[in-house]
């Protein structure tokens, strides 16, 4: 079984670049203002541009909104082609952005406990993290890791990513006590905030097989 990776929180195109040479499956483009990575859409067209679309091989692009209105995300949308939504807000606001745009969405969730983990088949995917403490200034793992072991056993309504925490180093046990096939990584395989390491990138996916291969054993 291979494991899927999204690198989130891109803003140079010399890291979109290293993520498509390394074979990453989703890039992800933070359109979140109070975010260290974020970037305009002007900036996400000239990201987009550096590296082979998905239909030549390329990784997909991934757009994180935190509670975005239908002109946000459309007038991203008319400068970036994103493949995917990725958003933190509320079911029935994330369905209907999902009609209005026809694109994939993935919602965000939190997740401390085994009643957290969503059932809803109506999204395309679920971002899996840590949930949100008090004090925190925006959405997301934020570098917090939680208990896996909730999802080991999770009969998920559609395909998910694990999130939060997560570095070249402790990845593979992420993936093999989550059981999770996908997993989604920003500040593990930064030198700062919004730098990527093409170095840290490819040991984080070089890693995450190792947890799937136990998987298999």
């Amino acid at each position: 079984m291979q494991v899927k990776v999204k690198i989130c929180g891109l803003t140079r195109t010399e890291d979109m670049q290293a993520c498509a040479a390394t074979g990453v499956h989703w890039v992800g483009l933070v359109f979140h203002p109070a975010s260290p990575r974020f970037v305009t859409p002007e900036q996400a067209a000239r990201l987009h541009n550096a590296i082979p679309t998905a239909d030549k091989g390329g990784p997909l692009r991934v757009g994180l909104f935190v509670k975005p209105t239908f002109e946000q995300v459309a007038a991203t949308l008319n400068q970036v082609p994103l493949d995917i939504l990725q958003l933190y807000t509320d079911e029935k606001t994330a369905l209907t952005l999902k009609h209005q745009t026809n694109k994939k969405v993935w919602l965000a969730r939190g997740v401390a406990r085994t009643e957290d983990l969503p059932s809803d088949t109506s999204f395309d995917g679920y971002i899996i993290e840590a949930p949100s403490q008090k004090g925190d200034t925006r959405p997301g793992g934020l570098g917090r890791t939680f208990n896996w072991t909730l999802t080991e056993h999770w009969h998920a309504p559609a395909p998910w990513l694990l999130a939060g925490g997560l570095t070249p180093d402790n990845v593979a046990q992420a993936v093999r006590v989550s059981k999770t096939r996908a997993v989604d990584v920003s500040s593990g395989v930064e030198e700062r905030p919004g730098i990527k390491s093409a170095l840290l990138i490819e040991k984080f996916i070089k890693n995450s097989q190792k947890g799937a291969c136990v998987h298999q054993e």
